[in-house]
């Protein structure tokens, strides 16, 4: 009874292993791969973010001179699937970057200052993703936002995905900082609502920055290279330098929906977007549906779906392990 014994094993620890510990995504698992926009339309790529209800796609929009505009981008193709036109906002003026927030809520961040710092104030715009992608209209919200110590040039915005909470970094050659917005904005047509004000320093030219999508990573691009911190619930701590391709004029950076890739992208018609491996592995978004959490570190409460997979396979081996032990008595009893 020796050999179909050790062939029921075989087979049955093959069954065990064979179990998937979660349903993922295909595109989930292989990471993105980067693409070519091929849209003419879009010849000033300046901000780009990943759809986490749509696999595969990013949002891009142009840096002025085009209009409320957002492109939904399939990165299978590089084809444009639907084109958003912004109403209830007003003509943008210099939009510079685009995150998505919890809830699948996009914020577009019309806080460009090419006169170096001399706008009062400065917009954001939030918006809920479609459902479906086709060319529509969606209104939007538009906030008023100010600095505390003044105006200034930036190029980033970044949404927390748990929490929401908005933030910006300044453009500046020598190193900026990152701007902690309140814990909500407000809707206002006058300034003095939404002040941001400086947490900490950034050690760098930065063109834009992005979360990875558990929060517990910031990454920040400029023009020749990039830093990325431990986020820390805000209390930011450097990790090291990012790999960042040499690009025409690089303006843009997203983690793939996944976290396993930076995605970087650049201005021009016919720009490239080129895919990193995200730094210490990348992180797995533990809550696919983007909603938010009342704490602000980032901590997801709950297994990834890797730990969760070995957790799995490792209960399927002690059940199989259960099941051989006591098949092998009932053996030995015959």
């Amino acid at each position: 009874m020796r050999r179909p014994f050790a062939l029921l094993a075989s087979a049955l620890l093959v069954g065990a292993f064979a179990i998937p510990a979660a349903a993922v995504p295909a595109s989930a698992a292989e990471g993105d791969k980067g693409f070519t926009i091929e849209d003419p339309r879009i010849t000033e790529s300046s901000g780009l973010a990943a759809s986490r209800q749509h696999p595969g796609v990013y949002w891009t929009h142009n840096d002025s001179d085009d209009g409320p505009y957002l492109y939904a981008v399939d990165s299978a193709t590089g084809k444009t699937v639907a084109r958003l036109t912004l109403t209830g906002i007003g003509s943008p003026r210099d939009v510079e970057a685009i995150s998505m927030g919890p809830d699948n809520q996009i914020y577009v961040g019309d806080i460009g200052d090419n006169l170096g710092g001399k706008w009062p104030y400065v917009w954001i715009y939030k918006l809920p993703e479609p459902k479906k992608l086709t060319d529509q209209t969606i209104r939007a919200t538009q906030y008023v936002v100010t600095y505390s110590d003044g105006a200034r040039d930036a190029e980033s915005l970044i949404v927390h995905p748990r929490t929401g909470r908005v933030y910006i970094i300044d453009k500046k050659e020598d190193g900026g900082h990152l701007y902690e917005g309140p814990a909500t904005l407000t809707p206002s047509a006058k300034p003095g609502k939404n002040v941001f004000k400086p947490v900490a320093t950034v050690d760098l030219w930065a063109t834009d920055a992005a979360f990875s999508p558990d929060g517990t990573q910031l990454a920040v691009r400029g023009y020749f290279g990039g830093i990325y911190y431990d986020w820390n619930g805000g209390d930011i701590e450097r990790k090291g330098r990012l790999e960042v391709p040499l690009q025409r004029q690089g303006e843009s950076v997203s983690y793939s929906a996944d976290g396993s890739k930076l995605m970087y992208g650049s201005e021009g018609t016919g720009s490239e977007v080129v895919a990193e491996d995200a730094p210490d592995g990348g992180s797995a978004d533990k809550s696919p549906s983007g909603s938010g959490s009342s704490s602000d570190s980032g901590d997801s409460g709950g297994s990834s779906v890797a730990s969760g997979g070995v957790k799995l396979g490792a209960l399927a081996v002690v059940a199989v392990a259960a099941a051989l032990f006591g098949f092998r008595r009932l053996l030995r009893r015959d």
